[in-house]
């Protein structure tokens, strides 16, 4: 199941969230759309980066399939900032930092890994009809 939590005035395209989801996985995933304040909070908590970012994702470790596969914290602030400087929806920027958010959750690291999640990226990117992701952003910068 999907868990929602808006804490924000932000719209949400929960149909669209929910289909990349079911691509994804079938194990529990909480998100929590919050502002920059409370995920700077978290940010600097649990890795020491005083900074607001746009998402970050929390990874439960079990062997049971039941389990939640974890939880992921969205900044709205960024969310609204980058559509606005990239030209592109905000549910567009909030798909794309969900899908980064839950391919963490699902294990794909871009720091260290030898491109695959910046594929899987493309894959889910083209699949849902999608801007350029975080990670491609990042490597044109």
């Amino acid at each position: 199941m999907l868990n929602i939590e808006n804490l924000t005035t932000l719209t949400i395209n929960r149909k669209l969230l929910e289909e990349i989801y079911i691509t994804l996985t079938d194990r529990d995933i909480d998100i929590r759309i919050c502002d920059n304040r409370t995920i700077r909070e978290y940010n600097s908590k649990f890795r020491d980066i005083d900074m607001p970012t746009d998402v970050l994702s929390f990874p439960i470790s079990g062997e049971l399939d039941s389990m939640p596969l974890g939880s992921i914290l969205i900044s709205a602030d960024k969310v609204i900032e980058k559509s606005q400087e990239l030209n592109h929806s905000i549910s567009d920027e909030l798909s794309l930092l969900f899908i980064h958010g839950t391919l963490h959750l699902l294990g794909y690291d871009h720091e260290v890994d030898n491109g695959e999640m910046r594929r899987k990226e493309r894959e889910l990117i083209e699949k849902f009809n999608l801007p350029d992701s975080l990670i491609v952003r990042t490597e044109r910068e």
